[in-house]
């Protein structure tokens, strides 16, 4: 039996632009690092920005260690508005909305300290995230609604599961 090696097919545009369809309403705003000879800085967050109308109300940090999956979570009220901070960490989003124009579509994303970006995940949309780098990783959630410890807006599945047709466990693929 012969196997054949399998064209590329096209990913990004000739200015880098992905050419895959995205999730409605996910937001994915690069951050790149503003540097000199001191180091670093990375803005976060900023209303004027115009990403998502609602204010900021609430903000934590989380950490996910080497391989460590977190997920699978939607809200129904609350939208997470997520910045990758440190480490490299593989987000992978599936559409849930039967109203929306993407309705079912998955999407991955590899975020990392040289790709950092901030997130807006809308209502409906699962979201599971993995840390694929050799340290620990964080991101800063901001999310539009402060968590509510006696109802949380939190709903969860299992990482396999009959919805999402996704399995972290195939690694990085090729």
């Amino acid at each position: 039996m012969s196997v054949q090696p399998i064209k590329d097919q096209q990913t990004v545009t000739a200015e880098g632009k992905s050419v895959r369809k995205q999730i409605a309403d996910l937001v994915i705003d690069r951050r790149p690092p503003l540097e000199d000879e001191r180091g670093e800085i990375v803005e976060v967050y900023r209303p004027a920005w115009n990403l998502n109308p609602d204010p900021l109300v609430y903000v934590y940090q989380a950490l996910v260690r080497p391989g460590a999956v977190k997920g699978w979570i939607v809200h129904e009220k609350q939208e997470d508005r997520i910045f990758i901070s440190q480490g490299v960490l593989r987000w992978v989003f599936f559409d849930n909305r039967p109203q929306s124009p993407t309705y079912r579509l998955l999407n991955d994303f590899t975020f990392s300290d040289r790709s950092r970006a901030l997130i807006v995940i809308p209502r409906g949309v699962f979201h599971a995230v993995k840390n694929i780098g050799q340290q620990d990783a964080t991101f800063i959630n901001m999310p539009t609604r402060p968590y509510n410890h006696e109802d949380p807006d939190k709903y969860r599945l299992p990482l396999k599961n009959d919805l999402i047709p996704f399995d972290f466990s195939d690694g990085p693929g090729w």
